[in-house]
């Protein structure tokens, strides 16, 4: 079956780069089958002519990058070995699994100095290993485009629901959800966390309906990631990236303990682990922020850390592996909505990456929470973000249920400065006051995009 495309957030974004005037070569970044090469594709049908170079499959062609590196001598002789006409303006050139090779890395750099003219874009499934291991890279002379899973957005749009953005960005506090919209986001979100954000799983789903066949498609995705492990053999053993990864799906929502792992690992190498598992994009840290003032990241504690995993069918595919995600899809499927974000710390970490999926993909953003370090407190908010000069906590719960207690505590410490909160739940839209007067807006899970809308809090 053909898949159709899905239309995506960074569509747009791909178009602003296209009619830039000053654009540079663009990599576009994310972990492997979020939907990277599917989105340049896309792109391409925009131009008159479409060069796709994979260096995983056309490794003959790297030898053009040996030597002197004459970018426009190179495009020629691509334009030769692949009979398309490489033309500045009329030509999108798609150089894929570009961490292949050092020296076509290094091209973008000539790209952008000798052949400004020509669009070019630069991906790759590991690339951050090979970025990594070059830490200047095109500083000032590449932008890049960092993707992630389909939000929830992006999937009520490929799964033929594209009123319900409409609707939902329209309710507020002061305007909430009638009962029949209400009912259908939450019917709607549901499916979301059981088939997850990655484009193919989505594609399937919206054209068959099936959980199964999702399920079947995330399943092969996983093992994709498993199989891309021994890849990194060299650095970390292939084995503890499995354990470490599984750990992680089941550790969700709590700080990460070292010693979970199974296998016996010393914490030093499974921080390296967490650290590959980082850089490849499957897992997002959560650091602690002291919250005391902007930049976040300036007061956090590297020691306390949770890890986010990239995606809600990804964790429950992880989990099935040890048979544990029956009982749980069951669970999900049957529950009230005051219950359906309960289920192993999913609604937490559903919060998490669709926050990450709406801001800014012009960078890489990390996402903070908070907890009360002094002896005898066990204060904690799952997130804190930042916007202008004000810090917002943001309390994930379920229904009306769930203390707010450390958010109050975190809310009233005059060295904080926090006006105030967000309770993101599946209750409809409102707002109430703590109880030290500042208010606290309840935005639903399911519209999370509504964070970044000018009425909540720009």
């Amino acid at each position: 079956m053909e898949q159709v495309y899905l239309e995506r957030s960074v569509d747009k974004k791909l178009l602003e780069w296209k009619d830039s005037s000053d654009r540079k070569p663009l990599l576009v970044r994310g972990a492997r089958q979020v939907g990277k090469s599917w989105a340049v594709r896309h792109l391409g049908k925009t131009f008159k002519y479409f060069l796709e170079v994979n260096f995983e499959k056309d490794k003959e062609v790297l030898e053009f990058f040996n030597g002197n590196m004459d970018v426009k001598r190179i495009a020629s002789q691509l334009s030769d070995y692949f009979n398309v006409p490489v033309i500045p303006g009329e030509t999108l050139l798609f150089l894929d699994e570009i961490q292949k090779s050092e020296n076509v890395i290094h091209s973008l750099w000539f790209f952008k100095e000798d052949y400004r003219e020509l669009h070019v874009i630069g991906a790759g499934s590991l690339l951050e290993f090979a970025l990594k291991e070059q830490s200047s890279f095109g500083v000032g002379r590449i932008d890049s485009l960092f993707v992630y899973p389909m939000s929830f957005d992006e999937f009520l749009d490929a799964t033929g629901n594209s009123s319900l953005i409409r609707v939902k960005k329209k309710a507020s506090a002061e305007h909430p959800l009638m009962d029949a919209f209400y009912n259908k986001l939450v019917e709607a979100f549901r499916s979301f966390i059981l088939v997850g954000g990655m484009p193919e799983a989505v594609s399937i789903f919206a054209a068959t309906g099936s959980y199964r066949k999702s399920g079947a498609v995330v399943s092969s995705i996983i093992q994709g990631y498993q199989d891309d492990f021994s890849k990194y053999a060299r650095k970390v053993d292939p084995t503890l990236l499995r354990q470490t990864l599984l750990s992680v799906a089941r550790q969700i929502g709590d700080k990460f303990v070292y010693s979970h792992v199974e296998g016996n690992y010393r914490s030093y190498e499974v921080k390296k682990a967490l650290e590959m598992l980082c850089d490849a994009g499957l897992i997002i840290p959560t650091y602690h922020t002291d919250a005391n003032g902007i930049p976040l990241g300036a007061e956090i504690n590297e020691k306390i850390i949770k890890s986010v995993m990239l995606d809600s069918g990804v964790v429950l595919g992880l989990l099935g592996i040890e048979d544990d995600t029956a009982e749980l899809v069951k669970e999900i499927m049957v529950a009230s909505s005051t219950d359906l974000v309960d289920k192993g710390h999913l609604s937490e970490m559903v919060a998490g990456t669709e926050l990450v999926k709406y801001m800014s993909p012009d960078k890489k953003h990390q996402l903070y929470y908070w907890q009360n370090t002094a002896k005898g407190t066990i204060s904690e908010v799952d997130y804190i973000i930042a916007h202008g000069k004000e810090i917002i906590p943001i309390e994930v719960k379920s229904g009306v249920r769930g203390s707010m207690a450390s958010m109050y505590v975190l809310m009233k410490n005059p060295q904080k400065n926090i006006n105030s909160g967000i309770r993101c739940s599946l209750e409809n839209f409102g707002k109430f006051l703590s109880p030290g007067g500042k208010p606290v807006r309840i935005i639903p899970l399911y519209a999370i995009s509504n964070i970044f809308e000018d009425r909540i809090i720009l």
